[in-house]
């Protein structure tokens, strides 16, 4: 039976295959609304970029009714309010195959998430009913009005002001919103003010009929371009008191839990953006043709189409597997007799780790594959001209938006030390089993011969390496850990490198065990290059904060540990790499 696992709970936990959730395993509905939204973006957007680009007046909405007509706003929408009710890793699946939409996905994206959501995990009945259909339909079209001037990262800071009227009907709004992804065309705004003298924010759903709203002009942006950007004033704008979120002060939660489901949906976004990008270098290398042979038969080229197809494959390991997570929890929290709405938001929020890590793996993931796409392309991939150009500068949003990727690093090991405070999760319990492990002899044993099982023990060394670092920055910087910010990040990217490792290893596992050795053998090759890799980062990542803070004999006692968590056998990563690219080259496609 598939035990189920706490948000942050592989730190110190092995998880077996047979508990993953891997992206073969969709049933044929799923792969059906999959290619219903590659057949949108083929027939409907990849052949306007251009138009849509210079934002043509009405284009983008008309993409969004012909979208909400195909159901495409409603995948995850209650079936009662006009959706397909589907669960939360189908609507990860239609996130992933949007992604490669360029600035449709982004429209697309921030509708169905941080503009919908709101109203339907904290809307009350009479909220939902209203505007839940209009939606999902893509009658109403949705944005989200969080960040200010003066706030971005700090969002509880905004300054939007929200005063009740003398008769008591209403809200009167003031402040100023920017960079409001849909805010050119929205019907509907999610709100973030502070009323009175509160000290957190408090949501509001707003309607653009209600007067008092003015915008700035479309702004000029790096890229995607085809997204309407505004800044948004609220000019003594009335909402009715009904139009409340949630309950006063609970705007900063709201955003928080919202902000959590916008980065795991992000990083499926950028696993189908990879896909279409990376499908392109591969075409062109096989096309372009340098002393009379096609490029893709030159090593370096292999290497930048091999590395690019096993990062890509690794997010999209990590990514299905917490979507799961999220649905196993959801389901379990359902069945104990939790509401369903709140349900969605409990097992969402107990997976924040997991979705911050996600965000930035993904995020990373895709600018290593257009900057590489670039230069697989050369000059041509400098041209206007050419695909990769656009896909470069889109690309770039993604570590900045829901949150920069700073900030979700320093969140990543901020949650996991809240809950081994809380007691949720034990984390110094086995970090103590590893410092104490240092003063023994090494275990060789006798060599298991399972499939994965040195993979495996590798992987459970780098878990311990993690431990011992953060363990040994809690002991000895106490209090003063939250202000190291750069040891934070150190720590942030060893927990990100083990989720993401411990991902595809367990994806290449189960293909093994299902479909047979054949079938897994790319994706064994894709493992084993993203663990010795992940093996060798993190090393550097554990000497850069061991050096931080650590000093004498106790510094060289850890990094004699250090050496002996981060000790592999040679592989010939070069030999697994080339196996992948010539796939890759024979299919003429990204084909994992």
């Amino acid at each position: 039976m598939k035990q189920t696992i706490k948000g942050g709970e592989f730190v110190i936990r092995e998880t077996p295959y047979t508990d993953i959730f891997i992206p073969e395993e969709f049933d044929e509905e799923a792969r059906m609304i999959r290619q219903t939204c590659l057949d949108f973006l083929d027939t409907e957007v990849l052949n306007k970029l251009d138009r849509i680009d210079a934002q043509e007046e009405g284009l983008m909405p008309a993409l969004m009714d012909k979208a909400g007509e195909l159901g495409l706003l409603g995948v995850s929408i209650p079936e009662e309010y006009g959706g397909f009710g589907k669960n939360f890793n189908t609507s990860m699946l239609v996130a992933d195959a949007v992604g490669s939409g360029y600035s449709f996905a982004v429209a697309l994206s921030a509708h169905t998430g941080i503009g919908t959501l709101p109203i339907l995990y904290y809307g009350n009945a009479a909220q939902k009913s209203k505007y839940i259909p209009k939606l999902a339909s893509g009658e109403w079209k949705a944005s989200y009005c969080l960040t200010e001037p003066n706030s971005g990262s700090d969002a509880n800071s905004g300054r939007t002001s929200a005063k009740l009227n003398a008769e008591g009907t209403h809200y009167i709004l003031n402040g100023q919103k920017m960079w409001i992804t849909n805010g050119g065309f929205a019907d509907i705004f999610i709100v973030f003010a502070k009323i009175d003298d509160d000290k957190n924010l408090t949501a509001f759903i707003v309607e653009k009929g209600f007067g008092g709203i003015t915008m700035n002009p479309e702004e000029h942006k790096l890229g995607i371009k085809g997204s309407s950007t505004r800044q948004v004033f609220f000019n003594d704008c009335p909402v009715p008191v009904e139009n409340m979120l949630s309950d006063r002060e609970n705007g900063f939660k709201i955003a928080v839990n919202i902000l959590n489901i916008g980065r795991i949906k992000l990083g499926a976004a950028t696993i189908g953006s990879s896909r279409g990008v990376l499908t392109q270098a591969i075409r062109y290398a096989n096309e372009r043709i340098q002393f009379n042979l096609p490029i893709s038969k030159f090593g370096a080229i292999r290497y930048k189409l091999a590395e690019a197809a096993i990062r890509l494959f690794a997010v999209e390991s990590a990514s299905y597997r917490a979507g799961q997570n999220i649905d196993d929890t959801y389901d379990a929290l359902v069945a104990g007799g939790m509401d369903e709405a709140k349900a969605k938001l409990k097992s969402v929020e107990q997976f924040a780790i997991e979705c911050a890590i996600i965000k930035v793996w993904g995020s990373e993931m895709l600018d290593y594959v257009v900057d590489e796409g670039v230069q697989v392309y050369g000059g041509m991939g400098y041209s206007a001209d050419a695909p990769m150009e656009r896909a470069y500068r889109d690309s770039r949003i993604n570590r900045i938006f829901e949150g920069t990727n700073e900030v979700n690093r320093l969140l990543v090991v901020d949650m996991l030390l809240k809950r081994a405070m809380k007691g949720e999760l034990d984390l110094m319990g086995p970090a103590t089993t590893v410092a104490n492990e240092l003063m023994s002899i090494p275990d060789f044993g006798d060599e298991d011969e399972t499939p994965f099982a040195t993979e495996k023990k590798l992987l459970a060394n780098l878990k311990k390496a993690g431990l011992l670092i953060a363990g040994a920055a809690v002991q000895k910087l106490m209090m003063s850990l939250s202000k190291e910010q750069e040891i934070l990040m150190n720590i942030a990217d060893i927990i990100g490198y083990v989720y993401v490792a411990e991902s595809v290893l367990l994806r290449a596992e189960k293909i093994h065990h299902t479909q047979g050795i054949d079938a897994a053998s790319y994706a064994t090759d894709i493992a084993k290059v993203y663990l010795y890799s992940a093996i060798d980062k993190v090393n550097v990542a554990a000497k850069e904060a061991l050096y931080s803070f650590g000093e004498g004999d106790e510094l060289k006692m850890m990094l004699v540990g250090l050496r002996r968590f981060t000790k592999a056998e040679p592989f010939n990563v070069k030999e697994a790499r080339q196996r992948i690219a010539r796939k890759l080259i024979e299919e003429n496609r990204y084909c994992f």
